[in-house]
């Protein structure tokens, strides 16, 4: 069989994941036992994977979360009252679905930035589009955007995506919108 056509046919048909996994299948020697069958299941796996990885990768860019944090690694034993069943609960999401809002409220540095970037990563992670908003930042685009009359095309920017979160002014509070 020719690679290199077959490798050019894939590219051509933007079928990138599986013309890579075609590369490592075609190089690797203990894969010339493998089925037909089997050689093209495990094709459309790598393209399946490599597609909804590059899609949360492009919905975790258009995030712009400032910090690089997860729901997973929530340390609940730090002194910020943070409720884990709240947060848990938080984290699925559900108050999204609802079209809901959500403030982070507590004093400068107990992680509420952090939290949201969390929440929204986890959101990003479910299939939702985020966007990640500092709350000073947010209020003077808006007042900028309602001065020069086109508040509303900077809101509706803002609220295309489902899950926007941010932290406040001095670190007292972070807030997600829907």
């Amino acid at each position: 069989m020719l690679k290199h056509p077959t490798l050019d046919q894939l590219h051509t048909l933007s079928l990138y994941g599986m013309a890579k996994a075609f590369a490592d299948l075609a190089a690797a020697d203990q894969t010339k036992d493998i089925a037909h069958a089997d050689w093209l299941a495990l094709l459309l796996d790598r393209e399946t994977s490599w597609r909804r990885d590059k899609r949360l990768m492009a919905r975790l860019r258009a995030a712009k979360l400032r910090q690089q944090a997860s729901v997973e690694d929530v340390d609940y034993r730090a002194a910020r009252g943070l409720d884990r069943a709240l947060f848990q609960k938080l984290s699925e999401g559900e108050w999204i679905d609802a079209h809901d809002n959500l403030a982070l409220v507590g004093p400068s540095g107990v992680g509420k930035s952090w939290l949201a970037c969390a929440i929204g990563q986890k959101a990003c992670r479910d299939n939702r589009s985020v966007l990640y908003h500092r709350w000073p930042k947010l209020c003077e685009d808006l007042a900028l955007a309602r001065g020069d009359r086109c508040g509303i095309a900077v809101w509706r920017r803002g609220s295309r995506q489902r899950g926007g979160s941010g932290a406040g002014p001095a670190g007292r509070y972070s807030a997600c919108r829907t």
